[in-house]
């Protein structure tokens, strides 16, 4: 027979949880033993029921107390050595950052022209290649923008000429009708074909 899974919620009825209660603290308490036996660990349970009730299992022969005093032992030194790599970390950061800032600095200067007289031929060649690098860069982006305000004039130019062709075709239209009515106006006989309102 298939066992149903057991839904993990709050157990309503106020019996039925104190069994389940303890059933589960033995269960836990006996694999923790099983835990410390087989392992040769170190184990501490602590239990508090819905009461207020303390249950409590050592694995140590010395009892809980010694078992909490090295887990605070261990907690303690473990947040103090979290707390040093953590600042000798950003130490390390800050000092690479700084390093980095002033190397871009003096690039930066070299650039405009300045502290050169320390350099040698091979960084100066460096400079030199690096100025036209940036040089030729900019060309490109100045080309570039500049054909592109080109096609854009040009779309433009071309919307504004399509435009121009339908005012001239309504205005057509219009001078056409005008004709149309004045000779309508005037008494004068209609000819086939001569006027076409699009």
């Amino acid at each position: 027979m298939v066992r149903g899974k057991t839904v993990i919620e709050k157990i309503e009825n106020t019996t039925s949880r104190q069994v389940t209660f303890s059933k589960r603290k033995s269960g836990l308490f006996k694999k923790a033993r099983e835990l410390g036996v087989l392992c040769d660990a170190q184990v501490a349970v602590l239990l508090f029921s819905n009461t207020g009730r303390l249950y409590d299992y050592s694995s140590s022969n010395s009892g809980m107390k010694s078992l909490l005093e090295r887990y605070q032992h261990v907690k303690e030194g473990q947040q103090l050595m979290s707390a040093s790599t953590e600042a000798k970390f950003w130490q390390a950061e800050g000092e690479r950052l700084r390093q980095q800032l002033h190397n871009l600095q003096e690039n930066h200067r070299q650039l405009l022209g300045q502290h050169l007289c320390g350099l040698g031929l091979e960084d100066l060649s460096g400079l030199e290649k690096q100025l036209e690098t940036s040089l030729h860069n900019i060309r490109l982006a100045k080309d570039q923008l500049m054909i592109d305000e080109i096609e854009e004039f040009n779309k433009k130019g071309h919307l504004v000429h399509q435009e121009n062709v339908e005012l001239h075709k309504k205005l057509n239209i219009i001078h056409q009708e005008n004709i149309y009515l004045q000779n309508k106006l005037n008494g004068k006989p209609e000819a086939n074909g001569d006027y076409k309102f699009f």
